[in-house]
């Protein structure tokens, strides 16, 4: 994205650069829940202007984000001490504001995180670390904390002394906001530029009457819980302030986040251990086929040609090998979309490479993704077909048709149910009416008549001929021991590799997100 400049408001006059900061907020999620909620969800300051979303693409709708716009003013170079936001009353005879107040209690016992956004960069939250030298730098930052009856902190109560009376649930009310910035002293632009935005969340137990705060000297915690008589008060508040920051530029101001990500070289230990495990297996592989091709070529060339003697090694099998298979009809189907994913795999790396994809560009992974899927189609007909002709098929208008929607329906499908679910649950995960109906015209408008088009080309095209000629009888296999099964046989040839691939794609995801 373009970067922003901003400016106090006597310099913001001119329209060079913007004076308000806007403050969004995003859905909550918890690492102890599978299911992320809307901010308002939780019965937080929501702001009644229902027009300052900021657009959202299709694959952030299609992640669950839910930005929306927060009450919190945020004006450059503009401090603001101990502000009030707004205040929340739980009456026990209130049945509505008891569910409410049951829900957020709820998400502070699961550990939901806020998720928060100042000039498309995520607001941060900073603790030390055990046996870490910098300080971990989370993308987001939990609602509230408890402590367990027998007294034992939990979650963010560890890096606060004064979060330790026994089974009590804490809520995080108050947000220390520090935003630094880059002056633009010397550069080519006009105004400053943000380069970072950090939160300290704390629990305030402000004065119960009016709109009065109290964030400094002894203040006591926030505890919530389940009124019985009088009603619980939660009144929530904030500070902002500014830092002016000469020693990092704008182009870097996301480093600091990957930067204080622990254990980065035990990751790179892994995954250069995951490699080497790769090609130590793939090497061992490839020598034993080699041993074995050159003791049959030395036996064929030691045999004489006047002395017919009978067939051994790889010829026992050569006029089977290109036998066309049982079920060549699903085969080639798999084979078409197996193209179609290892494209769509392909291309999306190396626009990630190219730079098009970066974090600051929200949902273009998956948007990307889903650009790829349905303009492949082509190319997945076409090896279907080209295949299925190949094995002697003549049932094309079926071979067509599951390419177009044997895999993709599946997935569809289970997809479906579990955004029903999601649905059911009030989740902000669960994806909207219309996004369906524009991935459903996606699929059967562009991606089906492209898989048409190639399956037409693939079908014009001559079938592959084999190196050698197959034999009309099928040579009779003898018994086989029970470990050489196909169901032993793929757990044993698959074991290895996706134990490999699953610990690098673990690292690597978990230090993206």
């Amino acid at each position: 994205m373009a970067p922003v400049s901003y400016c106090s408001k006597e310099e913001s006059q001119g329209g060079k650069c913007l004076n308000a900061i806007k403050l969004y907020v995003n859905r909550l999620d918890s690492v102890e829940s599978v299911i992320p909620y809307d901010y308002d969800k939780f019965d937080f300051c929501v702001s009644d202007k229902d027009d300052d979303r900021p657009t959202e693409n299709l694959g952030q709708v299609v992640f669950g984000e839910r930005i929306r716009g927060s009450m919190y003013n945020v004006t450059f170079k503009d401090t603001r001490r101990c502000e009030f936001l707004c205040r929340k009353e739980y009456k026990p005879a209130d049945k509505t504001s008891m569910e409410k107040l049951g829900f957020l209690i709820k998400g502070v016992l699961r550990n939901y995180q806020h998720h928060w956004i100042i000039d498309n960069m995520p607001v941060t939250w900073c603790y030390e670390v055990e046996h870490e030298t910098k300080p971990y730098c989370s993308s987001g930052f939990p609602m509230g904390c408890f402590v367990t009856a027998d007294g034992q902190q939990k979650d963010a109560c560890l890096a606060y002394e004064v979060l330790k009376e026994k089974d009590t649930r804490y809520l995080f009310n108050h947000v220390d906001i520090v935003i630094s910035y880059n002056p633009g002293t010397g550069m080519n632009w006009d105004g400053a530029r943000l380069l970072s935005a950090k939160v300290l969340p704390r629990s305030i137990k402000h004065p119960a009457e009016g709109n009065a705060v109290s964030c400094w000297g002894n203040v006591q915690p926030q505890p919530v819980f389940i009124p019985k008589t009088d009603p619980l008060v939660i009144k929530y508040s904030y500070t902002v302030s500014f830092k002016e920051r000469l020693d990092m530029a704008w182009a870097s101001r996301w480093d600091y986040i990957l930067d204080s990500m622990p254990h980065a070289s035990i990751q790179w230990f892994s995954i250069v251990n995951s490699v080497v495990i790769v090609l130590f297996l793939s090497g061992m592989v490839a020598m034993i086929l080699m041993r074995t091709l050159h003791r049959d070529i030395a036996r064929y060339n030691e045999t004489s040609v006047e002395d017919p003697q009978e067939e051994f090694g790889w010829k026992l099998v050569h006029g089977d090998v290109f036998r066309p298979p049982t079920q060549g009809m699903v085969l080639s189907v798999f084979l078409g979309v197996g193209v179609q994913i290892m494209l769509i795999s392909f291309l999306t790396l190396v626009f990630a490479c190219l730079g098009f994809l970066s974090p600051a560009n929200r949902g273009a992974l998956m948007t990307c993704v889903l650009v790829f899927y349905v303009c492949l189609g082509s190319p997945a007909g076409y090896v279907s077909a080209r295949m299925y002709k190949t094995f002697g098929g003549e049932k094309w208008k079926s071979n067509v048709l599951l390419t177009a929607f044997l895999v993709p329906g599946v997935v569809f499908s289970i997809f479906f149910i579990l955004n029903m679910l999601l649905w059911v649950k009030g989740s902000s995960a669960a994806m909207p009416f219309t996004t369906l109906l524009a991935l459903l015209l996606l699929w059967f408008c562009v991606s089906v008549p492209l898989i048409f088009i190639g399956a037409y080309l693939g079908f014009r095209k001559p079938a592959i001929e084999p190196p050698v000629r197959t034999n009309q009888i099928p040579r009779q296999i003898p018994e086989q021991p029970a470990h050489t099964g196909p169901v032993i046989g793929v757990f044993t040839g698959g074991i290895l590799p996706f134990g490999c691939i699953f610990i690098q794609l673990f690292f690597i995801l978990n230090s993206i997100w």
